[in-house]
């Protein structure tokens, strides 16, 4: 980022007035300048190459490719961002997950604006951030013995599998789930299968139901 004193902020989220939010919000900062912005993983990871952003604000739920497997991928390059999760899941094995692949600070979209700057400067100066109802749950997790049955299963899922589950649970078929994640059908098909069997469900509409639940959709 070539502006004296401002910290560049490349902003990653699949809806155009969250990205128009993040832009103003931060072009009033005197220390920081939105450097560039993508809606999927695939213009991300070449905008960043491009602009070498100080930050990346990543969306978790991404056209395409999840944005943990963004994550990983920026992490694995010893000159990319430090990056912040902006995502619209509360529960905290998103967060587990982010934190995992590489994130250093996780909000939340119902998250103030403050919060957001306060996230960002925080993790420039070299520290962790993270929400203060990710923390609540993470809290409940791991100390309250009888915390989340239903949902504790899905910990078991790897991120890929995840995702897949994720999906499922927006509405998506399995040959849209194959052409959002490249893979092929089989391949999906083979994930729902290990999901069936990690969360002891007998039958794919048991699989679509559970799905359904997690993310707090209604089937059609």
């Amino acid at each position: 980022m070539s502006e004296t004193a401002k910290r560049g902020v490349y902003l990653v989220d699949d809806h155009q007035l969250v990205r128009e939010w993040l832009s103003h919000l931060i072009s009033q900062e005197p220390d920081l300048a939105v450097c560039g912005e993508s809606e999927n993983t695939d213009n991300a990871l070449a905008g960043i190459r491009e602009k070498h952003p100080d930050v990346a604000v990543v969306d978790i739920s991404l056209k395409g490719a999840s944005g943990l497997e963004l994550i990983k991928q920026l992490s694995a390059d010893a000159e990319g961002p430090l990056i912040i999760v902006l995502s619209m899941h509360d529960e905290p094995i998103y967060a587990e997950r982010a934190f995992r692949s590489g994130a250093r600070g996780y909000l939340i979209k119902q998250d103030t604006a403050r919060n957001v700057l306060t996230a960002i400067r925080t993790v420039l100066e070299g520290g962790l951030y993270v929400s203060e109802a990710i923390k609540s749950s993470l809290a409940q997790k791991h100390f309250s013995p009888k915390t989340g049955a239903p949902r504790g299963t899905v910990a078991l899922l790897s991120d890929r599998e995840l995702e897949v589950f994720r999906l499922l649970g927006g509405g998506q078929s399995t040959a849209q789930i194959a052409e959002a994640l490249h893979v092929s059908a089989k391949t999906v098909q083979t994930y729902c299968s290990r999901i069936k069997e990690k969360l002891n469900l007998g039958t794919s509409s048991e699989l679509l139901r559970e799905a359904f639940h997690w993310t707090g959709q209604k089937p059609d």
